[in-house]
């Protein structure tokens, strides 16, 4: 069992993004037994209250002798009502111990960390999304085609891109339904989601833009805390078609029963990725800036400005719903919902001796393809395959191609966590809703190492709640053996199942 420790603050400017997606890797963490604890200085608009009542206990920090409000949207050095070294020796102060302590906040980074690590000789994980200065041991950025490189922090372990967006559980459990998600005849549902705080007031600007002209059902969320709660509650009471939501347990039901958003950017994002949900953009912050270009890059989202709501929002409004199977799969090429699990992995790793283990990649380069078709190409891996005839090169490359653009399939490589080296591949491809065919095969200079059980041990964990097949020819002795000691049932000579571990 790990002590974790989370420094994460919210308040009117800060918004509540940096509690929340904190608050699903907290939740993580304690059901895998681990003792978690937050710490977060007294704040106008903080949510001390909120992480009690979701059962973690809350440090109070000691509160500032003066809040600056920001100048503008990315003064976040204001964000830190303290000098970074007061900040730091306060936490230290008030906390005493920790194995690791996690970071959520633009106005702490390597300074910080440095202290707190020299006092209490801990590990640091710092989640971000701006690429600032660190000096942690774990850096979580789930920004949508970020990569490890963009970080300058050789000793750090880089988790980069939405592969690792903290989504909580029910968007896991959720998304086989949404592979399978249509639009219905009904008129459509439009769910309005602005972030928790929505100073510019964002949402009633969309809602009398929008209403007047289309024949749709409106649910709208917004917190108590936003400054302008009262005036949208009540614009929305005054339309039939209008409900208004303070705030849902289930935010990934809610998305399910919606066939489009219209949102700021950030961690909803994807959350809405996840569930195949095409959506428009509204930035609100410099800090979205970048997640709000990617979504469009990748022809997932429209985005609309808040100066151009009332001329182009109608126009996108429309795009999205006539192109709406193609914002679906766009949305759920990007992210699983599985980024905590494989946060939570790598968290674990710290405190424990893993020389010789391994970590799953998602295989998306040229590179991948090319070793993968060496290994196909080697008579021991041949020698076993369920089909025995080589694949000529232009087959390997249409076929692994085709495969790494699946959204329904998972095809990840086999990497020695020290060296980098990858030393295998695994696939699991989609046969039906929760069901998923496994495929192991190890480099051929690396057998008889354990690293397939690692391997197969490592999708138990990433990914518990599905049903995993396997089809083993019975003259494979070894994989036999693999599959058995991994837990797997034999129903025949040459098929094994694992059933969901949760």
């Amino acid at each position: 069992m790990m002590k974790v420790v989370f420094r994460v603050d919210a308040s009117v400017w800060i918004g509540s993004g940096h509690v929340m997606r904190c608050l699903v890797l907290a939740d993580e963490l304690a059901k895998n037994g681990h003792d978690v604890t937050f710490a977060c200085l007294p704040l106008e608009g903080d949510m001390r209250a909120f992480i009690g009542e979701r059962g973690f206990n809350v440090i109070t920090l000691t509160a500032p002798d003066h809040v600056v409000k920001p100048a503008h949207d990315a003064d976040y050095v204001a964000w830190l009502p303290k000098l970074i070294p007061d900040d730091a020796h306060d936490f230290i102060n008030h906390v005493h111990e920790a194995e690791v302590v996690v970071t959520d906040h633009y106005a702490i980074e390597k300074q910080w960390h440095e202290i707190v690590r020299a006092r209490l000789n801990c590990n640091i994980v710092a989640i971000d999304d701006l690429v600032r200065t660190h000096s942690a041991d774990i850096i979580i950025d789930q920004t949508l085609g970020r990569q490890a490189s963009d970080y300058q922090a050789l000793s750090a372990n880089v988790l980069a891109g939405s592969d690792y967006a903290l989504l909580s559980r029910p968007f896991s459990r959720q998304r086989e339904c949404a592979l399978s998600r249509t639009l219905t005849c009904r008129p459509p549902r439009v769910l309005i989601s602005m972030g928790g705080i929505d100073a510019p007031n964002a949402t009633l600007t969309v809602l009398k833009a929008i209403h007047p002209h289309v024949n749709v059902t409106f649910t709208v969320l917004l917190s108590s805390r936003a400054p302008h709660y009262h005036e949208v509650k009540q614009w929305c009471s005054n339309h039939d078609n209008v409900s208004h939501v303070d705030f849902v347990a289930d935010m990934a039901s809610l998305m399910m029963s919606h066939d489009m958003a219209i949102g700021a950017p950030g961690t909803t994002s994807w959350e809405r990725a996840c569930l195949g949900l095409p959506n428009i953009l509204v930035p609100l912050a410099d800090n979205q800036k970048m997640v709000c270009e990617q979504l469009v890059k990748h022809n997932a989202a429209i985005k609309v400005t808040l100066d151009e709501i009332p001329t182009r929002l109608l126009h996108a409004y429309q795009s999205t719903l006539n192109q709406w199977e193609a914002f679906k799969s766009a949305n759920l090429a990007l992210c699983d919902g599985r980024g905590v699990k494989r946060a939570v992995f790598e968290l674990e790793q710290l405190c424990v001796d893993n020389v010789n283990s391994y970590r799953l990649e998602r295989a998306c380069s040229q590179q991948d393809i090319e070793l993968v078709y060496q290994w196909q190409c080697h008579p021991n891996t041949r020698k076993y395959a369920l089909n025995p005839n080589t694949p000529t090169w232009e087959e390997h490359y249409s076929w692994m191609s085709t495969k790494l653009q699946a959204f329904n399939d998972y095809f990840y490589m086999i990497t020695a966590r020290h060296s980098g080296k990858k030393v295998g591949a695994i696939r699991l491809d989609r046969q039906r809703a929760d069901h998923y065919l496994v495929s192991i095969f190890i480099h051929p200079n690396n057998y008889g190492q354990g690293i397939g059980a690692q391997a197969l041990a490592i999708i138990d964990i990433i990914h518990p709640d599905v049903t995993v097949h396997a089809t083993v020819l019975k003259e494979n002795i070894p994989s036999q053996r693999l599959f058995q000691k991994a837990g797997y049932q034999q129903t025949d000579e040459e098929t094994y199942i694992r059933y969901p571990i949760q």
